[in-house]
């Protein structure tokens, strides 16, 4: 992972309000509804909020019918453990700077 993949994947659970969506989805998977009142946020927000979420890891959602066809949008937790010590933002550090670092090509 180099640093800008970290500081997306950090900035992602940075927030006070994914912080809440999570806690609301870790033991059970929630349809936005349903979610959008517990978290006391309008649909287009915690969209908003869960799509970061997403693209982070963080949270999967998929589709699903109910008995009477109506389809429900459900998402749930997805486990994660991160150390976050010196070591760790050294190597995120050094993997951008070699991703940076360009090589001259023999022409040159």
């Amino acid at each position: 992972m180099n640093a800008e993949q970290l500081s997306t994947w950090l900035s992602a659970i940075a927030s006070p309000q994914r912080m809440r969506i999570l806690s609301q989805i870790v033991s059970e998977p929630l349809h936005v509804s349903e979610l959008a009142r517990r978290v006391q946020m309008s649909r287009p927000l915690l969209y908003m909020h869960l799509t970061k979420l997403e693209e982070a890891g963080f949270v999967a959602g998929h589709h699903e019918l109910t008995p009477d066809g109506k389809a429900l949008k459900l998402f749930h937790a997805l486990p994660f453990s991160s150390t976050i010590d010196l070591a760790t933002l050294s190597a995120a550090v050094a993997a951008t700077d070699a991703h940076n670092t360009r090589q001259p090509d023999e022409s040159e």
